[in-house]
């Protein structure tokens, strides 16, 4: 008895399986582009480890340093303390001041400018940008002649407004472009609701983007964090002095004792690595908001 032949469609038969992990040369290549890699990353993490390093040994120059920090003392971290925790404090206030005025000023006008027909609202947007473009010394130049006459000169207010010049234009842009990829039904039906503009951008508007919240604040908290400029120029005297500029003068004053001074950077940069580590995922979901609708 013969069995009925079967034709078989090429078209069906199963191709073998190719390897995506690809050849010899492509795994060498992957190899050196990590060690390429790593090799930069330590490049630009050398000086973080000689900060950490000076910061460690015991009191004296920087250029005996050994490469390792075999006689550890926390003597300059003592000193450090001692003598700039209260412009670790002024500059504390300052960033945590300028986070606060630059989300309530900017929140209120992304609202505004992301969910109602403004006429200019383009305009507006062009303006922001242009701002950003101005050098900071210019800025700090006409501050300087206004708060002369506003006696504003000296003042952690001073330079809580000052430094909001840079973080309300940042934080403008990133919470209009979040709250345009908001789902516009959820505005409409509290609105149907009852509920009017200020109550929908306070009970659900500012709610749902609290990722954006987190990730203006936190640029502002940086930026102003690090301000030299405004410091250096909207202070005259010692009674008002962030760390950035109490750590210009210290290196003057401590330039024979290098760990003293490096312990000073060590704690400054302290507040802003831990900010970053504990924002991180909220900082990644914020940036990358009103990317795609």
């Amino acid at each position: 008895m013969t069995m009925p032949a079967t034709t078989v469609d090429a078209s069906e038969t199963p191709l073998p399986a190719k390897d995506w992990r690809g050849g010899g040369g492509r795994r060498r290549g992957g190899w050196g582009h990590t060690v390429v890699g790593v090799l930069i990353l330590a490049v630009m993490l050398f000086p973080v480890y000689w900060m950490l390093n000076v910061s460690l040994q015991p009191s004296g120059s920087a250029v005996g340093t050994p490469w390792l920090p075999l006689h550890t003392s926390f003597g300059g971290y003592a000193r450090a303390l001692q003598d700039q925790s209260g412009h670790l404090a002024t500059s504390l206030v300052i960033a945590t001041g300028s986070v606060v005025l630059s989300l309530l000023v900017a929140a209120p006008a992304a609202y505004a400018l992301s969910l109602f027909r403004i006429p200019g609202a383009n305009l507006v947007l062009l303006v922001i940008l242009i701002s950003q473009m101005v050098p900071g010394i210019v800025v700090a130049n006409a501050l300087y002649s206004a708060y002369s006459d506003l006696g504003l000169l000296n003042s952690i207010g001073g330079l809580i407004l000052a430094d909001s010049t840079a973080g309300i234009p940042f934080a403008i842009l990133i919470l209009r472009a979040f709250m345009s990829a908001m789902p516009a039904q959820v505005v409409e039906a509290a609105w149907v609701d009852g509920a009017g503009p200020l109550r929908t951008l306070i009970s659900v508007v500012l709610p749902m983007s609290r990722n954006a919240l987190v990730t203006a604040g936190l640029f502002t908290f940086l930026f102003t964090w690090g301000d030299f400029l405004f410091a250096l120029t909207l202070t005259t005297t010692e009674d008002v002095r962030p760390v950035t500029l109490g750590l210009y003068t210290y290196i003057g004053a401590y330039v024979n004792d290098w760990s003293s001074v490096m312990a000073t950077a060590v704690l400054a940069s302290l507040p802003a690595v831990v900010l970053l580590v504990i924002a991180q995922r909220y900082v990644a979901a914020g940036t990358t908001a009103g990317a795609v609708k």
